[in-house]
């Protein structure tokens, strides 16, 4: 066995769960931005784990279960390196539903997770989508028998608003919750951020490079293949994307002052928001993975935050967050 890196570590909340300041996002893994390949998908969650990312972010939505079974056969035999995150209830559309929040529904796909990751035990188990046809209290309370179990360690809820989020955090104690939270996009984030921290709840940013926004390489949506789901994110849309890349170039002098790359200022942006704020960026490719964690070595002082926020403001990026069908589904 390679020997393990160890990162700086950053705490989930009042769980007791302490994970890598950053955690790898592993929705690529199965298709969605674009062919994948399942050895190479495991080998890189191996690599990760190597480096000293402790914290594996999927669900059951990704690839229809794929997903969770590739993370799965990737931690076997290294299940103490990881902390398994997963999530439920993402339906995006099957049956006529975007969301199920039923409690019946909740036992059942935890059972499927578990089967799947091959574990007895998920660290933190989220909500994925909110379901607005079954009250919050319901769905969570759930989720806490789940706990009680021994099933689950922890509790989440992803796309959530202020008033959803204290809702839940009355029937049980969220370690954390998962939204959107970019530099680019991040009107909804920073409204949450408020009520995470009043009620001691970590933030887990996921897309925290605005789906590769951030990065300043992506000046070209025609040149994704058709399958990469990005093709019909109205922040690539041709009217969107020049605006949205202008705006991350205009930190380019930031970048080369602070020896990094935009995506690493990004990032470092995030981490340095404060020790509540997990990012969870994803990649296919090894040296992607590698650049991710470098930001952890980028140092922002408090002008440096002040300056990259005022560059690109709150609600400057031009497109939905994600096609407009599947907004109702989110913040909720």
């Amino acid at each position: 066995m390679t020997n393990v890196k160890t990162l700086p570590s950053r705490s989930l909340g009042t769980s007791g769960i302490s994970v890598s300041a950053i955690g790898l996002g592993c929705m690529s893994l199965s298709g969605t931005y674009g062919a994948s390949n399942d050895d190479e998908g495991i080998a890189l969650i191996n690599e990760a784990l190597d480096q000293g990312i402790t914290l594996l972010d999927t669900s059951d939505a990704y690839g229809n279960g794929h997903n969770e079974t590739l993370v799965g056969k990737a931690i076997a035999g290294r299940r103490g390196d990881a902390v398994l995150a997963t999530k439920f209830g993402n339906l995006g559309g099957r049956g006529g539903k975007v969301a199920d929040g039923r409690p019946e529904y909740v036992m059942e796909a935890c059972e499927a997770s578990l089967k799947r990751l091959g574990v007895e035990t998920i660290d933190l188990y989220y909500q994925h989508r909110i379901d607005p046809t079954v009250p919050i209290e319901d769905t969570v309370g759930a989720m806490a028998r789940l706990v009680e179990q021994g099933k689950v360690r922890a509790l989440g809820i992803s796309e959530a608003r202020p008033e959803t989020i204290r809702r839940a955090h009355a029937v049980h104690p969220l370690a954390a919750v998962q939204n959107e939270f970019s530099l680019l996009y991040r009107v909804e984030a920073e409204e949450t951020l408020k009520t995470t921290r009043e009620l001691n709840i970590s933030f887990v940013a996921y897309s925290p490079l605005g789906r590769g926004v951030m990065t300043g390489v992506i000046d070209d949506p025609n040149g994704m293949t058709e399958s990469d789901t990005r093709r019909r994110h109205p922040r690539f849309a041709a009217q969107n994307i020049s605006h949205n890349l202008a705006l991350v170039r205009g930190l380019e002098e930031i970048a080369r002052e602070r020896h990094c790359t935009l995506g690493q200022l990004a990032l470092a942006w995030l981490l340095a928001r404060g020790p509540d704020i997990v990012p969870i960026p994803g990649t296919k490719r090894q040296e992607r993975l590698l650049e991710n964690i470098g930001a952890l070595s980028v140092k922002l002082t408090e002008d440096d935050l002040a300056q990259l926020s005022d560059s690109i403001p709150v609600g400057a990026a031009a497109g939905l967050r994600y096609p407009e069908n599947l907004m109702k589904s989110l913040y909720l």
